[in-house]
């Protein structure tokens, strides 16, 4: 039986926040995300970028959007990701 503090160390997820930047498959959006970092010997700011496939079982953000994602189980070989929420709408 699991200690309680390995039970919830468990359940905690890593979350992301981006901008889709495609909508044309079905259930799935790829989100882009930014990141300004200093660089740790010389402090220049600098930009790291990433791409996730993020999982939309409604359809419902489009490209623009500002969404939240949570990690979870894979769904297929590149998507591990789900969308929990849309921040802000493109206009």
């Amino acid at each position: 039986m699991p200690h309680q503090s390995e039970k919830k160390a468990r359940n905690i997820r890593k979350q992301r926040q981006g901008i889709v930047i495609s909508d044309k498959m079905n259930k799935t959006v790829v989100v882009y995300e930014i990141k300004k970092v200093k660089h740790r010997y010389y402090g220049k700011s600098i930009t790291k970028k990433k791409k996730y496939m993020v999982h939309d079982e409604k359809n419902m953000s489009k490209n623009g959007d500002k969404v939240s994602i949570m990690e979870t189980r894979p769904m297929s070989k590149k998507k591990s990701w789900r969308l929990v929420s849309i921040l802000k709408k493109y206009d």
